[in-house]
Parts: C-alpha cells; structure tokens; sequence
C-alpha cells in the first residue's frame, strides 16, 4: 500500500458479526479494553474484538493478524510495537492469533499471514501483507493517521495509563554481533544479506538454536519475496511434477497459515518424484517442521506420514 484514500473505508470487510454494542464512549474518550485502563498494545479474541470496533471511534486501531509458527510474524510484530509505542497513544495496537481466532481470520479475510489491517471509526483499511521494513511501517502509519483525522478520529490514549512494557526492548540484552546484523539487515529488506549473517553465526557455533530458527525464517521471506501466489499456484498446477514449483507453493501457503496444506503438498510430491529428488524434498519438509514447530499438531501428522513414506 503506498497511499490511503476515503475510498478505503468503504467496507470490504464485514465486521459487523463480531460487533458488541457496551455504552458509546464519550467523545474523544475511548472505552476502556476489557475492563481496564487501556494498553497501546492489546492481544484480542473473537469475543472481544467489538470493544476494539468501540475504540477505533476515537483513535485508531492497528490490527495484527498472525500466528506462533509464523516466522514472518515474528519479524514484524517488534517493528510495530515500536513503532506504535513511538506515537505514544495516537494509535493502538490489536493483536490477533489467526489460530486461536478462526472468526476473526474469516472475517478479514486473512489470506497470508502476517496480514495488517487498520480499523477506523469502525470500518477496516488494508494497510499490507507480509514482513515490511520498518521505514515502511512509519510511512503507512502516517497516512494512516491523515485518513484517521479526515474522517474525524484524533482521540488520544493517555501514555500514563498504558501497561508497562515500553522499556523493554531498551532494558533487553545486546544482541551477538551476527544476530544484530542478520536483524538490521531484515529490516531494510535485505534477505540475502541476513541469510549470510544467521550462515556466520552457525558455522561459529553449530548449536546456536536462536541462529537456526532465524535463518530458516528469513529463508522463508526470501523465497517468498515478491511472489504472486496466482502465478505461482498456475505454474504449478501446470507442472505437477516441477519440485521447484511445488515447493513454492508450500512456501506461500505455510506463510499464509495454510500449514496443513503445504505439509500435504510436499508428501504428496514426495511420494511423486523420482528417488533420487526424495532427499531433497524430505529436507525442505524437513526445514517447514522446524517453522512450525515440532509440538505443533499438524508437524506431529506429517512426520508421522513421511516415517510411514521412508519406512
């Protein structure tokens, strides 16, 4: 998204089953979330969502869509809580755990997680799909609060009153050297460059977990970058045999939360190809378990059906 009109709050999304009505606050005093004084950042359900509806009335509300396994997920939330903090109260923060709240996915229609949606005065504004650098966040976030305030919305959370935690990326530990350039590097959107880092930082310590569960996420953003899920469904609809193609497809459904899909994808094929190209798609199978993983349910079945293959 690189600019925000009126136009966009005509609702392409239907909120309106998810709505609770408590009293309308008074203006440009936001109701409270849940109770109590109201945080920037706030993890939300499908049974609370209508009091995050209630609040974009006065300011407005940035919606999080994602999900524990997703790597692209993890890059992004810090860079808008951040950011979010940065505003101090302009805007608010919803997360929402696309697993957790299969309502609330269906009714943004979350094709691709992560999946960032503003709400204003009650009606959602796409704002954009996917991990973006921060440089990014803050030009959506300004035109953002222009659209916010054509339409009326310049409420204020007061700072005072959110929940601590400000502080804590400030307090956090350094990171290693590598680990701060693979992290500098995803956020201007350099891939390649933070695949090199989290490579470094293995091959000088091989049992740096941290270091293996970056790198197969940033591969992930790699492989997926700029890719037109279309495109890439077509081509390999076409050439059901084509590893390469097949692969990219799983790719793009394990990042849109299809996990369950791109598992079955990559067993299939391996049933399907020659011995010889087994190996290779057993370790991308492989690679996508340690994603999501290994607790996760749907890791545990498909590694059950790839023993069953192998053996």
């Amino acid at each position: 998204m690189t600019e925000m009109s009126a136009a966009a709050l005509r609702g392409a999304v239907d909120l309106s089953a998810l709505r609770n009505r408590p009293a309308a606050p008074a203006p440009g005093a936001p109701a409270p979330v849940e109770g109590g004084p109201i945080p920037l950042i706030v993890d939300v359900t499908d049974a609370t969502f209508g009091q995050v509806l209630e609040l974009s009335q006065s300011v407005p509300v940035v919606v999080d869509l994602w999900a524990e396994w997703c790597g692209p997920c993890k890059q992004l939330s810090p860079v808008l809580e951040k950011v979010v903090n940065e505003l101090a109260g302009r805007v608010v923060l919803a997360k929402v755990d696309v697993d957790a709240n299969p309502q609330l996915a269906q009714s943004f229609r979350a094709q691709s997680i992560p999946m960032v949606v503003a709400l204003v005065a009650g009606q959602p504004v796409p704002l954009f799909t996917g991990a973006v650098p921060e440089e990014q966040v803050r030009e959506v976030f300004a035109q953002l609060l222009q659209l916010a305030a054509q339409h009326g919305v310049t409420g204020t959370i007061p700072v005072g009153e959110a929940e601590p935690g400000d502080t804590a990326e400030a307090e956090a530990p350094p990171l290693p050297p590598l680990h701060q350039a693979a992290f500098d590097a995803i956020e201007q959107g350099d891939y390649a460059a933070a695949i090199e880092a989290y490579e470094a930082a293995l091959a000088e310590n091989p049992h740096d977990e941290d270091a293996r569960a970056g790198l197969g996420q940033v591969r992930l953003l790699h492989r997926t970058q700029g890719l037109d899920l279309n495109a890439v469904r077509a081509a390999a609809a076409a050439a059901p045999g084509d590893i390469d193609a097949q692969f990219a497809v799983a790719d793009l459904d394990l990042a849109g939360g299809h996990v369950a899909d791109a598992f079955e994808r990559l067993l299939d094929l391996f049933t399907a190809v020659p011995a010889d190209d087994q190996g290779r798609v057993r370790e991308r199978l492989v690679e996508l378990f340690g994603l999501v993983g290994d607790a996760d349910g749907r890791v545990v079945t498909a590694r059950r059906r790839l023993a069953s293959l192998l053996f």
